[in-house]
């Protein structure tokens, strides 16, 4: 018999798990089927408030669990007790969750241990090295024991779940959500006019905790070579709020030409911005996913990336951390036309922007009694 009412709820506590999982809570809330719950952690909270803002999200449940100079295992224990309390107060048919943070971690456990079933979305990634990206390899290696519902961007994600004995039935190709975001927010907003004057432009993102220090150096380093070698080419770099970017970023590349530093970028004007880029260097890993979309090429300024699939689609490179690497690797773009507009013109290997259609058709035969 099929059931009515089914109470989803959708956890999320970072910019970049708002941005992939608001597609899914639109459709989730056109559904008369579902009633859906937004649960926000907070893990960030000076990134996410904006992202709220212009997906128009209110949260039903903000447990505000960050703290400063918090340690992961002081976020990890905040996260179990409170997602405790809130599991075991409300009724809640299902739990989703996206990517691999600390909150959809824990949040996956929590649910295990109330019995309620958890879907995953953006499920899959793997690099095969423990600590990078850190803690995020694990987290999603746990997610992936834990869950009910394994929505994965691609077949190479899909084969590496199928590898940890992942049961085919529990796994769902769907693309990824974040290209849904990312296509309805250049719909949806108007660009940010503070950078329309410049004509050749670079976006360079970084932020990973396993790049502070010594890879973070390197990284500027290579900025400003590459600045003082394409000196018509303007470097834009969004400086994230943790200190351990903006200390050495502001160190070594405040008040070098053509090199802009500018403070993090609502959701809506970052999008805007890599339209019209040349090419982006980042060590993100939605951006990785977000710049084929946008035909833009991207230098993936990490040792090891699990979104091999942009790699192999040949619209990414994998340069390291080392600045003779990002340096040539940029270079090349630069200067060998044929090879910008090969990887301009590649294909986005994650999807067409109805992942999230996709993953809600596929929890309406479940919970209708259907079957996947």
């Amino acid at each position: 018999m099929a059931r009515d009412n089914i109470n989803i709820a959708c956890v999320f506590g970072t910019r970049p798990e708002i941005i992939k999982i608001a597609p899914v809570v639109f459709k989730l809330q056109s559904c008369s089927w579902a009633t859906v719950t937004l649960i926000n952690t907070a893990q960030h909270r000076e990134l996410l408030d904006d992202m709220l803002s212009i997906f128009r999200l209110k949260p039903d449940f903000d447990l505000n669990i960050m703290q400063e100079n918090q340690s992961l295992s002081e976020l990890t224990a905040h996260l179990c007790t409170k997602l405790d309390e809130l599991f075991s107060t409300h009724r809640f048919d299902a739990v989703l969750g996206v990517g691999d943070t600390t909150s959809v971690m824990v949040a996956s456990l929590i649910a295990f241990y109330h019995k309620i079933s958890f879907g995953h979305i953006e499920a899959g990634l793997r690099t095969f090295d423990r600590y990078q990206p850190f803690p995020e390899e694990v987290n999603r290696t746990l997610i992936s024991k834990l869950a009910t519902w394994h929505f994965v961007p691609t077949q190479t994600e899909q084969e590496n779940l199928l590898k940890e004995n992942i049961s085919s039935q529990t796994i769902f190709v769907t693309g990824n959500t974040v290209i849904d975001a990312l296509y309805w927010t250049l719909e949806h907003t108007q660009p940010n006019t503070t950078f329309s004057s410049f004509k050749r432009y670079i976006i360079v993102t970084a932020h990973r905790r396993e790049n502070f220090g010594e890879g973070l150096k390197s990284i500027c380093n290579a900025i400003i070579t590459l600045s003082k070698r394409f000196t018509d080419v303007d470097f834009i770099i969004p400086v994230h709020p943790n200190p351990n970017v903006k200390r050495i970023v502001s160190e070594l590349l405040a008040h070098q030409p053509r090199i802009h530093l500018v403070s993090s970028l609502k959701y809506d004007e970052f999008a805007h911005l890599m339209q019209h880029c040349m090419l982006i260097l980042t060590d993100s890993g939605g951006i990785q996913e977000e710049a084929p979309a946008l035909h833009k090429p991207v230098i993936v300024m990490r040792e090891v990336t699990e979104r091999p699939a942009i790699i192999d689609a040949g619209v990414g490179v994998l340069a390291g951390t080392h600045t003779e690497e990002i340096v040539n690797a940029v270079s090349t773009l630069l200067t060998d036309n044929n090879l910008y507009e090969k990887m301009s013109n590649g294909l986005s290997p994650y999807g067409d922007g109805h992942a999230a259609r996709r993953i809600v058709e596929i929890l309406r035969k479940v919970f209708m009694d259907e079957g996947p």
